[in-house]
């Protein structure tokens, strides 16, 4: 199913899922994967690991959210412009994602304007430094690269591609290629290949999600270019020859209602807000059957996992609403479940004639999965099946035709909810204390007796277990051999921030490390949009435990690891909690003995840039280095821009500046650009996209400028003989954008960073 967390945090709810669609898992197995999500998403099969979401702020400006639906009869649509197809939370880490020309421009001029000039000779002379300096890296960045790929090559096999069964068939993409087989024989080469990018002419191209008929006879899939957020959509008749049967542009998400009635959204300028259906019967038809008019609102769809109905998902980052149409009669109009309403959030699924509703309804304001029946689904009639505990981290929900499994965080842990409705009982099981993520695997059939999974962490390469409901037990599967990691120690601690409340922290170490107040701490952190840290395996982070780092995600408020209050607690007039969570987290991991300021860097992107970049404004003692990537650090002009695609959506994470002047001071009190003063800084590395739509390039060349300055005029203003100057470097890539890269690279801006991070931390006396 999709959980909440997909209310995206880009303010689009849709690519923030709880749970990476099956080719989507692919998009974010390079080394800066993206995560999922603000809430959680019943709606879309996570919705996105990755992106970002929002809050409610009073703007009289926006127009009140107009919905209309069209009947099936409705106007034919011609495709026009190809515009972006997918859609991660603006400020989202953990995947470098993409974009399209990054600086927006008002009017479309061919003149060129003073400060578009300026802004260019500003881009070639930062790419000129940047090309100088790197040499300085190249071989302590080849060593790392060099590593990084043995690491790969050692672990490669654990995180083989998602596979898909249907009945007796399989279906699974590798290598750009999309194969069939018989379950019986997928383990032994018999396949039949049905799409290859490369013979298509699509070879640059990211297959991101498939989708199957209810049949078989046709396969929907979607594409993206490692240097575009657009995605285009192919569906293709199966058979003994497979034939190319439709090209659709600007495809965000895409179901079968039936077996030749394809649903699909279009997405324009980072926004979601219109729903097609197209037929492929021998009367070929193409018609808009739902439009969302509210700019605060990105739609996306998704079938409930008996198939028995396709949702249309109108999400903003607070508020929902989901439409249904029958899959046994897929030209009806859509039905309304409930009519949103401020600040509730709910998805659906389907079982037995009854809707099964993940909400935030009622008190306290945290998911619950309720019931109604599909003829009297309003609010009025839901009735309660299961409240989480409270400081509970909704990850994942999967239903079953007598069963229904949440994925579940507390306290740092994971564990299983089992729920029958047979018994109506609730089963707990505590996972291995080892895992910091779950990867859910693929079920398309709602009747399976099995439910499959991964488990990982930032140093332990997945894992796959089964839980079976026959046996009602969790079953380790030793499909091959993982490397066991017996040399890393894992310590979960709680700090003191400056309202008192408990910070979590989740701390990486080597066992035969001595003398822990010597050794390279590496600080994670985001906090922002109700999305969780990332902490799924990366060969980089196996490699520093290795070479005698220190590595520590600090939970600050903003994230969403403790729920959904956690996020509430850290957004828009609460944004300075977690810039507090993340000073005490530093600071009691030096008292604990976790390294020392000198060999202390924090690592972080997009949103996680504003607490990053706000740390070093108000206590750079504490740390040595900081390595950003498209990170956000101007967010007081960003947030004034209307004009830029997500502005509007995201003032519910920040707050609207120009309708509301406290809010304006408050923003302008913790942003990082603005804050900048002559002082002595950490060294800074930014890595920025020239093609970055969500973190705007102009922002970013604006704030590493500043910051030199002021480094430079603290240095020129102090006396001291010999003082030190921080390295304060930008690379900006012309390749890739704000979520995605491919794998080459991704390799190189990892070592890049890592070789950075060695020179500043190993000679901390190096200037």
């Amino acid at each position: 199913m999709k959980c909440p967390a997909a209310i995206l945090a880009t303010g689009s709810p849709a690519k923030e899922k709880f749970r990476v669609d099956y080719q989507e898992m692919k998009v974010w197995t390079s080394f800066v994967r993206l995560q999922n999500l603000q809430g959680l998403c019943f709606s879309v099969k996570y919705f996105s690991k990755h992106d970002h979401l929002q809050t409610t702020c009073p703007y009289s400006k926006i127009k009140q959210k107009i919905h209309h639906i069209l009947g099936c009869s409705g106007i034919m649509y011609t495709h026009g412009t190809v515009l972006p197809g997918i859609i991660l939370p603006r400020r989202f880490f953990s995947c470098k994602q993409e974009g399209t020309k990054i600086h927006s421009k008002r009017k479309q001029n061919t003149s060129i304007t003073t400060s578009e000039l300026l802004y260019k000779n500003l881009l070639k002379s930062e790419q000129e430094n940047w090309n100088e300096i790197s040499t300085r890296y190249k071989a302590t960045t080849k060593r790392i690269k060099e590593k990084l790929e043995e690491l790969h090559n050692k672990y490669t096999f654990s995180s083989r591609s998602p596979r898909i069964r249907f009945g007796a068939n399989v279906y699974f993409e590798e290598n750009g290629c999309i194969f069939l087989s018989k379950a019986d024989d997928v383990d032994e080469g018999n396949v039949d290949i049905l799409f290859s990018t490369e013979d298509l002419g699509f070879s640059d191209a990211i297959i991101q999600r498939i989708r199957i008929s209810p049949d078989q006879k046709y396969m929907a899939i979607s594409l993206k270019s490692e240097n575009s957020e657009e995605a285009t959509c192919v569906v293709t008749k199966l058979g003994h020859f497979p034939v190319v049967e439709k090209v659709i542009p600007s495809v965000f998400s895409f179901e079968w209602a039936a077996n030749d009635v394809l649903y699909y959204t279009n997405q324009r300028n980072l926004k979601c807000q219109n729903v097609f259906m197209t037929t492929f019967t021998n009367q070929k038809l193409t018609k808009l059957v739902y439009t969302e008019q509210d700019a605060r609102f990105f739609v996306d769809i998704h079938y409930t996992k008996d198939r028995r109905f396709l949702t249309i998902n109108s999400n903003s980052k607070t508020t929902s609403e989901v439409w249904l149409v029958d899959c046994r009669h897929p030209f009806k109009l859509p039905v309304l479940v409930q009519a949103r309403r401020k600040g509730v959030i709910y998805h659906i699924e389907h079982r037995n004639d009854e809707l099964y509703i993940l909400t935030t309804y009622g008190e306290p304001a945290e998911y619950k999965l309720m019931k109604a029946p599909v003829a009297s689904s309003g609010m009025e009639n839901w009735e309660l099946v299961y409240a989480l505990e409270k400081k509970t981290k909704l990850v994942d929900l999967e239903m079953f035709s007598d069963y229904c499994i949440m994925f579940l965080k507390k306290a740092g842990h994971l564990y299983l909810n089992v729920i029958s409705f047979v018994s109506h009982s609730v089963q707990t099981i505590k996972l291995p204390t080892w895992a910091s993520e779950f990867e859910l695997e693929s079920h398309p059939e709602h009747t399976s007796s099995t439910c499959y999974f991964q488990l990982t962490s930032p140093v332990h390469p997945p894992q796959r277990f089964a839980y079976s409901f026959k046996e009602n037990n969790l079953i380790e599967q030793a499909v091959q051999e993982v490397p066991i990691i017996t040399n890393c120690h894992t310590t979960r601690l709680l700090a003191k921030s400056k309202d008192e409340t408990l910070v979590p922290i989740t701390v990486f170490h080597n066992v035969n490390s001595k003398e822990l107040h010597g050794k390279p701490l590496l600080i994670h952190v985001y906090g922002a949009y109700g999305i969780d840290l990332n902490m799924s395996f990366k060969e980089e982070k196996l490699m520093l435990i290795e070479e005698g780092w220190i590595l520590a995600y600090c939970h600050v408020r903003g994230g969403g690891e403790l729920g959904l209050s956690w996020h509430k607690d850290g957004c828009q007039q609460n944004k300075l909690k977690g810039l507090h969570d993340l000073k005490a987290c530093i600071v009691l991991l030096h008292k604990l003995g976790f390294s020392q300021p000198k060999y202390t860097a924090v690592a972080a992107a997009s949103a996680g840039g504003v607490l990053a970049g706000a740390l070093c404004n108000t206590d750079p003692e504490l740390i040595r280095a900081v390595v950003l990537q498209a990170p956000f650090v101007d967010v007081l002009n960003t947030m004034m821009e209307t004009h830029l695609p997500l502005t509007i959506e995201e003032q519910e994470e920040w707050g609207n500046p120009l309708a509301d002047e406290k809010c304006m001071k408050y923003i302008k009190s913790y942003c990082p650009y603005q804050n900048i003063k002559p002082q002595c800084y950490p060294s800074v590395f930014i890595t920025a996209y020239e093609n970055d739509q969500r973190v705007p390039l102009a922002g970013v060349l604006r704030y590493v400028q500043k910051l030199r300055k002021a480094a430079l005029d603290h240095a020129s203003g102090t006396r001291k003989k010999g003082n030190w100057i921080p390295n304060i470097i930008l690379d900006i890539r012309a390749s890739g954008t704000h979520c995605d890269s491919s794998w080459e690279e991704s390799l190189n801006e990892v070592a890049r960073h890592l070789a950075f991070l060695n020179r500043e931390l190993e000679d901390p006396a190096n200037g």
